[in-house]
């Protein structure tokens, strides 16, 4: 009987995981975070969210002060109700033009986190990116994933590969903010990245966006980006999603009406 009441506990402890890694799973910007921050330490090598209170910055899988001795983020200034902007640009899908006039029409700053393929299938829209005044961050040149990167050499690559094609492609020297794909990461990545005069850029708002055989409604996007928007948040969007193409201006509108401005990373606090 002991015996048995033993597996039902154990089945129903795995149950509860699974459970808690699907819910982050569909607020983790499209990685699957390792657990509730309750059951992870702050060394998880997925950055995952929960929100205990809508409306509110939710809870990251490490502290906002102990990203901040790596000079990394998840948060902007909570003081003000300001928005930072960003996109993670795989690969163009037809859609970014289309965001880009977007932001034009609301003089919103973003920022997009590019891969090599970006820039090198689609060099007109990187450029445009620049020449119309958004910071261009660093996603690597292949996208891996940079948690299983420990040597330094190797990971350096990632980065100054990316670099030097946009420098060749644009004129221009790449930002030094950094996202690592996926949200993947160590804290030694963290060092890694600081080491090179970069920023790593984590995020408190995203949602199931970069399934393009799967794209979200307009009320599902906007069921989880307008009540859990939160002062000082960083957003992560999809320049691959049909559906942020197409809601982006009356969500830029619907935040506005909220209260909400728009800032560039460059002013996230202490920079």
């Amino acid at each position: 009987m002991l015996l048995s009441v033993r597996k039902v506990i154990a089945v129903l402890t795995v149950c509860a995981a699974v459970l808690a890694a699907a819910v982050l799973l569909e607020e983790g910007g499209g990685t699957l975070p390792a657990a509730a921050p309750a059951l992870v330490p702050a060394s998880a090598d997925n950055w995952g969210l929960s929100f205990p209170t809508e409306g509110e910055a939710p809870v990251g899988n490490a502290t906002a002060e102990d990203l901040a001795q790596y000079g990394a983020y998840y948060l902007g200034d909570t003081g003000r109700k300001v928005i930072y902007l960003t996109f993670d640009c795989g690969y163009e899908n037809g859609y970014t033009s289309q965001i880009l006039d977007t932001l034009k029409k609301h003089e919103v700053p973003a920022a997009f986190f590019v891969v090599g393929h970006m820039v090198e299938s689609a060099p007109d829209i990187v450029r445009r990116m620049a020449a119309e005044g958004h910071i261009v961050g660093n996603h690597t040149f292949h996208h891996p994933d940079m948690s299983a990167i420990a040597d330094q050499t190797a990971f350096q690559k990632e980065l100054e590969d990316l670099a030097a094609l946009y420098q060749e492609t644009t004129g221009e020297e790449l930002s030094r903010f950094y996202r690592p794909p996926q949200g993947k990461y160590s804290v030694e990545n963290l060092k890694q990245a600081r080491s090179l005069g970069y920023h790593t850029v984590f995020w408190s708002l995203a949602y199931v966006d970069w399934n393009t055989d799967d794209q979200p409604t307009a009320e599902e996007a906007y069921s989880k980006l307008l009540p859990r928007i939160h002062d000082g948040a960083i957003v992560l969007l999809h320049s691959t999603s049909r559906t942020n193409a197409e809601i982006l201006d009356d969500l830029l509108t619907r935040w506005e009406d909220m209260g909400y401005t728009f800032a560039p990373l460059t002013e996230l606090p202490g920079l």
